[in-house]
This record gives C-alpha cells, structure tokens and sequence, in this order.
C-alpha cells in the first residue's frame, strides 16, 4: 500500500461498498432454505418444471438488472444505483415472505399467488443484477491501484460469506421446529431476514462519497479533489490523481472498435467460459443444497446443518483462490478445479446409483463445492475482466455476463425435472461438464498471470489493424482557479 493511502477511509467506504456483493449472494442462496415449502404452498399444482422456474426466477431479474446497469450507474451514479439496488432488496424482501400481500387470501394457493411471487423475486433479482455490476465497479474507481486486485476481490468473498450467513439464518429458523411450522411461517421469515442487511446497506451508502471518476465524468472536478483528499494524505498526491483522470478523459480518442475486431474467438471464449461455470451445476448445490441432502438420506434438520458446512467450506477455498490466484496462475487452479468437480459429481452419481448414502455424500459434495470455489467461482470473474481487449471490452463483458446468468437460469430451473427423470443422470452430466471444462482451459484459455492488458491483446491481434484517430490537444490540468464545467 503506498504511503499516501488514508486507510482507515479507503477499508471503511470498500467495506460498505461490498454489502451489496453480501446482499447479491444472500439473495440468491436464501432459495436453498425455503424451496422444498414454496413447492407445497405455492407451486404444487403445477409440476416441476414450474417449481424450478419459481425457483430461478430471480435469475430472470439478474438479467434484466445486468442490463439495465450500466445506463442507470452512468445517469444515477454509483453510490445512488447501489442504493436503488438496496431499495430492490428491501422491496423484494418483504413481499416475497408475504406475497399475499394486498391481492391474497393467507394459506389459499393460485396461480394469481404464484405470478405475484415470481415478480417479487424478479425485483430481488434486478437488485442482484445491479450490485453484481455495481459494487465492484464503485470498489474499483474509489481505490488506489495499489491495493485495487485486493479491495475488488473482497466483493466477492463478500457474496460467499452472504451465501454462509443466509445458510446460518435458515438454519436457526428451523431448528427445533416441526416440519408443518416451516412450510407455513418458517419459509416466510426466511426471506423477510434479508430486509435487515438490505436497509442496513441503503443507510450506511449515505456515509460514502460518489466516485471521483464519476464526479470528473459528470465534470464535478472540485467534487472530485474533495473525495481524493479523503482517499490520500497528500493533497499533492490527490491533485496528480486527478490530473492523471482528467488526461486520460480528454485524451486523443479511438474510433469504437467494432466487437469482432480481434477475430470471433475471444468473443467466443468469453461465452464458453461463461456457460461452463454455470452447467459445472454449482448453483444447484446452492440454491438446492438442503433437498440435495435429504434426497441422499437425511432429516430435515441435519440437512440445513450440512449446507452450513458447505457454506463454510466456500468461505475458506474462496480465500484460497483469492491468495494464490497471482501466484500459481490461472490455468493451473481452473484445471485442479475441473478435476476436483468431475470427482466430487462422479461419486454423487454412483452413490445415487447404488443407493448409498450417509457421510460419504457429504464428503463428495464438498469436494464438488471446494473445487469450485477455489477456481471456477472467483477466477473467471478475474479472466473475464483480463482477456477481451480494451477496444471491445464493456461490449464483449456485457454480452458473457448476459450469457452466464441465461446459463445460470437455464441449468437451475431444470434440476428438479431432470432428478424426476434421474438422479445419477443429473450428476452425471454435471461431472460431464467439469471434465469438459478442464478440457477447454487446457486447449483454448491463455495464462494470463503477469502479463499486462496490453500485451494479452496481442494474443487475439489480427493483421488487419482497428483504426484510431488522434487529437493533438494538451490535456487539462486542475488547479485551484479551476471551476466545476457545466
């Protein structure tokens, strides 16, 4: 860290900041808990695959949000989306535990009931599309670059942790209770819970500056300086900050490179990386962990206890990956990773094959989980914002970031009809697509470990050349006399 940063400031305004990835991953997990009762209150005359859309539905939201998210952080700023995000929450926190709400009859199920809480959890899930682009966003532009790799990975060790708690909250909400109590109350303050951190959050955004890299775009420069005087020591410091962002605003401009300028691959590879990391079934463990387990053999109470496990198991391998990540390689942990996955599904298919359960499907399990999170869950966040070329890079990052919440919609929403057709099937795909995916980093993913962006652009540079045209104008400097531009 250099000897300009104000740390206590710079950790105080990241921490706030990464709520949201907490709220993202407690939002998309607290599902785990309550979907066995949501299928008997809500969705039971429908079938399965419209339990598994109900149960995914919030994806749906993700997308929408995803998309939605770079226009309403470029006309709201950072810190107020994040607060639009914690409003989302909130809303869809407290009507989803009580989607009677207003149009309903309390214990009489409809399909009226079941369309209402699919646009409850839809509004949850723009608020996880929004925080999941927002926040590392906002940790980004607010920290120095020497400390920047590590503030914007605790994001998302942050939505790991805010899987665990949401896991520890289910788990204290049933514990003791009869099976009846949850299905008709439990499930409700499951989702309600959620409220909590998410006002928590929206408060606490009031105590964070807006981004001195959003402040000199909407040409707020004095703005700006106030926030780096608080983010350095050195006023000095803070003043050269600032004349760096302001070169690089009005600095000589590119034509926009159009997205297959560097050749279809990159794009392609995106995508597959994409897709990969979500039909490897990891958030089927998470949204349908307590299910998992009671299928293989257990109570309703030791299941929610092994899903605590299995949360905790993702806190510590994630933190691995976010120390080794620079040290090993990319590639290295991603191929451990596949393997550790094709193992962990393989035992689960064979053991619901034979019928064999018991503590060994806890083992296989997380072995599943902690492969995963010490690759395929925090390293292609890192991949994905390292290998598309600077040009094309927010075209090509929205397009494999719509795709891996499709995929992610996709492959959760199919679980519980592919276990009605087969469980050993279902695991076994799941096994096959690990394999397939080690396969893949190993024939078509560069390292990119130590290597800057620009020297990784070579990798997919064509011979025919993007043009560029350049402005031969000095580049502003700030000083004092210098008012804020309208």
């Amino acid at each position: 860290m250099s000897s300009y940063d104000n740390k206590k400031f710079i950790f105080k305004i990241a921490l706030i900041a990464t709520l949201g990835g907490l709220l993202f991953g407690y939002d998309t997990a607290v599902i785990s808990g309550a979907e066995q009762s949501l299928q008997k209150y809500i969705t039971a005359d429908y079938g399965s695959f419209v339990h598994g859309i109900t149960v995914s539905s919030a994806l749906i939201g993700c997308i929408i949000g995803g998309i939605l998210s770079s226009n309403i952080s470029k006309s709201l700023g950072r810190k107020k989306s994040l607060q639009v995000a914690a409003v989302l929450f909130t809303i869809s926190a407290i009507l989803s535990g009580y989607p009677e709400f207003l149009f309903f009859d309390t214990g009489e199920s409809s399909l009226g009931l079941l369309i209402m809480f699919n646009i409850y959890r839809i509004i949850g899930g723009i608020g996880v599309g929004l925080a999941s682009a927002i926040s590392p966003m906002y940790i980004s532009e607010i920290s120095p670059s020497s400390i920047r790799g590590r503030l914007v990975s605790w994001n998302q060790f942050a939505i790991i942790f805010g899987m665990l708690v949401v896991y520890f909250v289910n788990y204290g909400i049933t514990f003791g209770q009869p099976q009846k109590w949850v299905d008709l109350i439990g499930w409700r303050y499951m989702f309600m819970t959620e409220a909590i951190p998410a006002v928590v959050f929206f408060v606490l955004l009031f105590l964070v500056p807006e981004t001195p890299r959003y402040l000199i775009l909407v040409n707020k420069d004095k703005d700006a300086l106030n926030v780096l005087n608080k983010i350095y020591s050195s006023s000095e410091h803070a003043k050269k900050v600032l004349n760096d962002i302001l070169s690089t605003k009005s600095k000589t401009k590119e034509i926009k490179a159009p997205l297959f300028s560097f050749g279809k691959t990159v794009i392609i590879i995106g995508i597959l990386l994409s897709i990969f990391q979500q039909f490897i079934g990891i958030n089927v463990a998470l949204y349908y962990a307590p299910r998992i387990f009671e299928n293989l053999g257990v109570g309703s109470n030791t299941s929610m206890m092994q899903t605590v496990v299995m949360g905790l198991v993702n806190v510590i391998f994630t933190l691995i990956a976010i120390i080794y990540v620079d040290k090993f390689g990319r590639k290295p942990l991603l191929i451990i990773g596949s393997t550790g996955m094709a193992i962990g599904m393989i035992g689960m298919s064979v053991l619901t094959a034979n019928g064999v359960f018991g503590i060994i499907t806890l083992i296989f399990m997380v072995i599943y989980t902690a492969s995963f999170m010490m690759s395929w869950g925090p390293i292609i966040w890192v991949l994905l914002s390292e290998i598309f070329p600077n040009r094309i890079r927010s075209g090509a990052m929205a397009i494999a970031v719509a795709v891996q919440w499709l995929a992610n919609f996709t492959i959760t929403s199919t679980y519980p009809f592919m276990m009605d057709i087969s469980g050993t099937m279902t695991y076994g795909f799941y096994a096959a697509m690990s394999i397939l995916s080690g396969i893949f980093v190993w024939k078509f993913i560069p390292e990119t470990k130590g290597k800057t962006l620009e020297e990784l652009e070579t990798i997919w540079q064509k011979d025919k050349k993007v043009k560029t045209t350049s402005d031969n104008v000095e580049p502003p400097v700030f000083t004092e006399s210098i008012q804020d531009r309208s």
